[in-house]
């Protein structure tokens, strides 16, 4: 019983952590894809970003 509170502390933790990471890897794949030297670097960026975000249709 004492455990819980301590368990979802821990979970709440690392779902804040792992919230982190997601955003600093977006934030990098947007840094690339808009200042990359390259237009063919730049491209992949904005491909890898679409993975990242992709939204999924609701089917009823």
């Amino acid at each position: 019983m004492f455990q819980i509170p301590r368990m979802l502390l821990s979970a709440t933790l690392l779902s804040g952590c792992a919230a982190l990471l997601y955003m600093g890897a977006l934030f990098f794949v947007v840094l690339v894809s808009v200042l990359a030297p390259s237009p063919e670097r730049r491209k992949d960026a904005r491909a890898t970003l679409g993975i990242l975000v992709r939204r999924r249709t609701r089917t009823r």
